[in-house]
C-alpha cells in the first residue's frame, strides 16, 4: 500500500516519524477538502511537507482484514461520511 512505502521509505527513515498517532509533526487533512488545503498548509507555512495518496482499493482492505492485521493510521478514510445524529430507527423484531 501506498501509506505502508510512505512509512517506511520516507517518515522514518528521513523525517524520524515513527508513531503517526502521537507525532506532532504529523497531521492528517480529509480527502474531501482536496489538494488546495494542503497546498494551503504548506504555503502558509504551517507545514513544510504535504504528501497526497491514492485511496485504499476495498481488495487492500479485505486483504490486511483476513490477514488480521490493521490498516495504518487515517488509511481507511471514505467519503461521503453517512449522516449521524439526525434521526435514529429503532429496528425491533
Amino acid at each position: 500500500m501506498d501509506v505502508t512505502v510512505l512509512q517506511t521509505q520516507i517518515l522514518t527513515p528521513i523525517l524520524g516519524i515513527v508513531d503517526q498517532r502521537t507525532d506532532k509533526r504529523i497531521d492528517f487533512v480529509g480527502g474531501i477538502r482536496g489538494l488546495a488545503a494542503l497546498e494551503q498548509r504548506v504555503d502558509s507555512g504551517e507545514m513544510a511537507c504535504a504528501f497526497s495518496l491514492y485511496p485504499v482499493t476495498i481488495n487492500q482492505l479485505f486483504t490486511i482484514a483476513d490477514s488480521g492485521n490493521v490498516m495504518p493510521p487515517k488509511s481507511t478514510w471514505f467519503e461521503p461520511k453517512l449522516r449521524d445524529g439526525l434521526l435514529t430507527n429503532l429496528i425491533t423484531d
